[in-house]
C-alpha cells in the first residue's frame, strides 16, 4: 500500500460548506475520498493531452432517427474510424429518439477529434465526451 501524506488547506467556510453538501448528496464517506477523485479527475484530463498517449473514451449521442439521414451520416464516421471504436451500443428511448454510446479508444487529440465529429453532426440533439483511463498512472 502507498504512503498516505496529511496535509491542510484554506477554505472559505461557504465553500467548504457547499463543498461538504455536494459531497453528502454523491454519497462519499468523507472529504478525503471526494479530494481524491477530484485530483484523480483533473490527472485523466492531463493524460488526454500527453502526446503520444494512449486514452479511451466514451461519446454519448442522442438524435431523432426521423431527422434525414442523421443515421446514416453518424454509420458512415463510424465506418470510417473503425479502427479508434471499440464498441457501439443503440438504444430507443422513445418513439422519435435514440441514444448511441461509442467506445473510443486511440491518441487524445485523435479520440477529441472523432469525438467532436459525432457530436457535431447535423441532427445529434445531444452529445458528450466522457474522457476515460487505464488507471494505470492514477492511483
Amino acid at each position: 500500500m502507498s504512503d498516505l501524506v496529511r496535509f491542510g488547506v484554506s477554505l472559505d467556510v461557504e465553500l467548504l460548506d457547499r463543498f461538504d453538501e455536494l459531497i453528502a448528496r454523491m454519497g462519499y464517506a468523507n472529504r478525503s475520498e471526494a479530494i481524491r477523485d477530484l485530483f484523480r479527475e483533473k490527472l485523466v484530463e492531463q493524460e488526454w493531452e500527453t502526446p503520444g498517449k494512449e486514452i479511451f473514451g466514451v461519446v454519448s449521442i442522442v438524435y431523432d432517427h426521423h431527422t434525414m439521414g442523421v443515421h446514416r451520416r453518424l454509420t458512415e464516421l463510424q465506418h470510417r474510424s473503425y479502427a479508434r471504436i471499440i464498441s457501439t451500443m443503440h438504444v430507443h428511448i422513445d418513439h422519435h429518439n435514440c441514444l448511441e454510446l461509442i467506445v473510443l479508444r486511440g491518441i487524445g487529440k485523435e479520440v477529441r477529434s472523432l469525438a467532436e465529429h459525432l457530436i457535431s453532426l447535423k441532427g445529434v440533439k445531444y452529445g458528450r465526451l466522457n474522457m476515460g483511463t487505464t488507471g494505470s498512472s492514477v492511483r
